[in-house]
């Protein structure tokens, strides 16, 4: 019995933490459902971009979102969101998919408009941004700089400058044609100039 006592509180443990976490669960899920409005928003990509996720309004969370669909028609990612009661948002709001960070989460940006009419419920906004995928920008980022050890390549070789103080096309790396002076250039063989 004494051998079983620790395993049978072991049990208990585990059981009693399983639980707390249902409840906090449940009462997250609850704590979605705020009782708002219902809008809609039309993106391209919504990249990960979840049921659940935040809506926010000047960075403070003034929603969630509730449904993600695609349209069969037009192949793009209807997500439909809980908007709070208490807040009005302007016809002309755009609607943009932002990462909180690079491991952060996907959440829905508001940014308002100024117009003095409201969204009403079931309607959608007119302007939105489809998420950027981190991803993609990384990979064009690192094999946009090609050639050898990280250099951009170059395209054709360019003259070098001549230094201060040099004349214009002179022996110092300008441009000349080298068959109208051949004694500019320092050609082998050819006598010094003085």
């Amino acid at each position: 019995m004494t051998r079983k006592l620790p395993e049978i509180l072991t049990g208990l443990a585990v059981i009693i933490i399983a639980g707390v976490f249902l409840v906090y669960a449940l009462d997250r899920a609850q704590a979605l459902d705020t009782g708002g409005y219902d809008l809609s928003a039309q993106f391209s990509s919504i990249g990960g971009l979840t049921v659940g996720s935040d809506v926010k309004l000047g960075g403070v969370v003034i929603g969630h979102v509730t449904d993600e669909r695609l349209d069969p028609t037009t192949y793009a990612a209807i997500v439909h969101m809980d908007i709070d009661d208490d807040i009005k948002i302007p016809s002309d709001t755009s609607a943009s998919i932002s990462s909180d960070g690079l491991l952060g989460g996907d959440y829905i940006g508001l940014s308002p408009g100024g117009s003095d009419t409201m969204l009403a419920p079931g309607q959608s906004f007119a302007v939105t941004q489809s998420a950027v995928n981190l991803e993609d920008l990384l990979g064009k980022f690192i094999f946009s700089m090609g050639g050898a050890g990280g250099k951009p390549a170059a395209s054709s070789p360019t003259p070098s400058p001549a230094p201060s103080g040099a004349a214009p096309g002179g022996p110092s790396g300008g441009l000349q044609n080298s068959q109208a002076n051949p004694l500019s250039l320092g050609a082998p063989g050819a006598p010094a100039q003085k």
